[in-house]
């Protein structure tokens, strides 16, 4: 794995370190949905998306799969998952066998920056609480945009500045955010035509979220105490990030049409 390629796969996670890569499957053991919420996904597919028997929707950094899985499940289409952790593709194909739509999903283990530029033509595609992986907002959305097929659809889980709030005021300091008026110059510079957004997290239970992963870094920590204050940190990490989704972030779903 390239380092540059560790280094946003870490971000994306909430990890202030490359280091804790090898420890994020165990840390994240207990969660299956990683910052995305599959119900917001779904209720805007089925608002926009033309489905059919051969529509095709590629989830990108899907993670252990569930909007992957939810979306095969309702719709009944084929979903192709790709993410950059083997633990991650693993959990994906067993929740898949598990909900019985093995047959519609496709998962494989691969960098994000790899597939997009050889997945296209999808009539949909997923970015789901992945951050910076692809690079900037704006090359994000461009890389994203080549994927789907003319008048396709682009759905993004993401978080921007409130109102009332700076970067400065953000406690988690490993990503930029823009405001609401940025993103949307931005996907009118990027020739996307915004739909919709849904907040979300709202009524996220980030508390159950946060007392799990720091359970599983106090177990680790006893199996590795010269690693106790990097699994501190990223317990901490969370809680920051928790902190600012709830006082200075609003997290959104957006779905977008290519133009």
């Amino acid at each position: 794995m390239k380092k540059e390629t560790e280094e946003k796969l870490a971000r994306a996670l909430t990890a202030e370190t490359t280091e804790l890569i090898p420890f994020l499957p165990y840390l994240l053991q207990d969660l299956w949905e990683l910052g995305s919420c599959p119900q917001d996904m779904i209720k805007l597919i089925k608002k926009y998306v033309p489905i059919s028997k051969d529509t095709k929707i590629l989830d990108i950094a899907c993670g252990k799969g569930p909007i992957s899985i939810r979306v095969a499940e309702n719709f009944g289409v084929n979903v192709y998952g790709f993410d950059l952790l083997p633990d991650f593709i693993k959990r994906a194909k067993e929740k898949a066998r598990e909900f019985n739509v093995e047959a519609l999903c496709h998962f494989t283990c691969a960098d994000a920056n790899e597939i997009v530029n050889t997945e296209t033509g999808y009539d949909c595609v997923i970015f789901g609480g992945a951050g910076d992986i692809l690079g900037n907002p704006q090359e994000t959305l461009n890389k994203l945009r080549g994927t789907v097929k003319q008048g396709g659809f682009i759905l993004i889980d993401e978080a921007y500045l409130s109102d009332s709030s700076s970067n400065d005021e953000v406690n988690y300091k490993n990503y930029d955010y823009l405001t609401q008026k940025q993103w949307m110059e931005l996907f009118d510079k990027c020739g996307l035509k915004f739909i919709e957004e849904l907040h979300s997290g709202e009524d996220y239970d980030f508390d159950h979220d946060n007392k799990v992963i720091a359970a599983r870094a106090e177990e680790l920590s006893k199996k590795h105490p010269d690693k106790k204050a990097l699994f501190d940190g990223y317990v901490q990490s969370q809680l920051n990030e928790s902190a600012d989704l709830e006082n200075s972030l609003v997290g959104v779903t957006w779905i977008l049409q290519k133009l």
